[in-house]
């Protein structure tokens, strides 16, 4: 690569893309990598601020911004996903269905941390549907030293930074517990919530019982529905640490093994996740999840869709991001809750 007068640079070709900013109105190449420039572009060039241009003289021990963005796609690109071509050095990951987006945040770091690259990415974690960008890439000067890339590879790793994880077709049960509703004392305002956020998903509600605040009773329902196919099982109710809420304690009786008992997160903090022998989760939903707009059960839903388990790790990390701050207009979630 060979920087000359914009002058004297006709017939020789292009290195990179010449971008023309018009305010209010476009911005876009108005000539690509591989032109060769002719006399009437020079005044085109100039009107752009190009006094010098870059011209393409062969390197084998450099790569061109394209080359380079190619490599950092493919060290991100994963499952259920696709590159884009490339655009003024930058490619775009594309998501191919909807599912979770996964992000290895350490190795993505690691290589974002050796200098002349850049890897940018959504939060990983959250729904993601097909046709929505991921991430972009590219290096920061126009040519980068074709070790500096193989570096960037070997940081990598072998594994790809981004997974997309479908979401799963799933049948759900929900025990709705308390004797108020029971008793018919009051209206159930919390089954229909879970209803509608499992439905967004695709998944179906197959079992629903309703049940008095009798641990016994509770524990029985739970290993009822998973014996009869049920993906997972969802307690409403009963997630205090009143006396008379027994809803963990029926839980715990099922012989699931529990991740945790609480989460930093608000609303939702008395959120119980377990998961049976053969890994099928039993959540013990708090009563914020039936009138807050968003909570825990958001967060979370996702993984048990996509078949990815969620760890203690996973629930300690969601303290950074966990408070909703109840914005009047919820924009969910394109915020700072859960991340």
């Amino acid at each position: 690569m060979k920087l000359m007068k914009t002058e004297n640079a006709a017939g020789h070709v292009l290195c990179h893309d010449i971008t023309q900013i018009i305010h209010g109105v476009s911005k876009g190449p108005v000539f690509r990598k591989g032109h060769i420039i002719e006399t009437k572009d020079i005044p085109v060039l100039l009107s752009v601020g190009k006094e010098h241009v870059y011209i393409w003289e062969n390197n084998e021990n450099m790569l061109h911004e394209n080359d380079a963005a190619v490599i950092l796609r493919d060290i991100c690109m994963g499952t259920n996903m696709h590159g884009g071509s490339p655009k003024e050095g930058k490619i775009e990951l594309i998501a191919d269905c909807d599912g979770l987006l996964t992000v290895d945040t350490e190795r993505l770091k690691a290589v974002n941390s050796l200098g002349e690259m850049m890897i940018a990415t959504r939060h990983g974690g959250f729904t993601v549907h097909a046709g929505d960008v991921l991430a972009g890439t590219r290096i920061i000067p126009l040519i980068i030293d074709r070790q500096t890339m193989v570096k960037a590879k070997k940081t990598a790793g072998t594994k790809p930074l981004l997974d997309v994880i479908p979401f799963k077709k799933k049948k759900a049960g929900i025990v709705t517990t308390g004797s108020e509703v029971f008793y018919h004392r009051i209206a159930d305002t919390f089954t229909p919530v879970i209803k509608d956020k499992l439905a967004e998903f695709g998944a179906v509600t197959a079992r629903h019982v309703t049940l008095s605040d009798d641990p016994a009773a509770i524990t029985d329902a739970i290993r009822s529905m998973f014996d009869q196919g049920m993906d997972m099982v969802f307690c409403t109710g009963g997630m205090s640490v009143d006396p008379d809420d027994q809803t963990p304690l029926a839980i715990r009786n099922t012989g699931a093994s529990a991740v945790s008992y609480g989460a930093p997160v608000l609303p939702g903090a008395m959120f119980l996740l377990a998961y049976t022998g053969d890994g099928r989760p039993v959540a013990g939903l708090p009563g914020c999840v039936m009138y807050a707009r968003r909570t825990i059960f958001d967060l979370i839903l996702p993984y048990l869709m996509a078949d990815v388990p969620v760890t203690a790790e996973k629930l300690a990390a969601l303290g950074e991001g966990g408070l909703c701050l109840n914005c009047s207009v919820c924009t969910f979630p394109n915020c700072g809750f859960g991340k």
